[in-house]
């Protein structure tokens, strides 16, 4: 989660994606590493891939109560939305 966050501040979303990816199979509760994920699939326009992540991450913040992650990944999947 750590290097990904890291690349995705130094703007390399696509090694981003890679450690994230790792990231979530490693955890798939960690709602954070889902929601960084999303927004790195976005960056490289995996507009797909960046919906089954919020969705997965929403899925994941929900069983946990994280209502407030949930809500961020909510308002970023119909951002997607609205720009296709």
């Amino acid at each position: 989660f750590s290097l990904g966050n890291e690349y995705l501040k130094a703007n390399d979303a696509a090694r981003a994606v890679n450690h994230l990816h790792a990231a979530v199979a490693q955890d798939s509760a960690y709602s954070a590493a889902w929601k960084l994920l999303g927004k790195a699939l976005v960056q490289i326009g995996d507009v797909e891939g960046a919906r089954a992540a919020y969705a997965s991450g929403i899925a994941a913040a929900s069983a946990k109560g994280d209502k407030q992650a949930a809500k961020e990944m909510a308002v970023f999947l119909k951002r997607l939305d609205r720009t296709e």
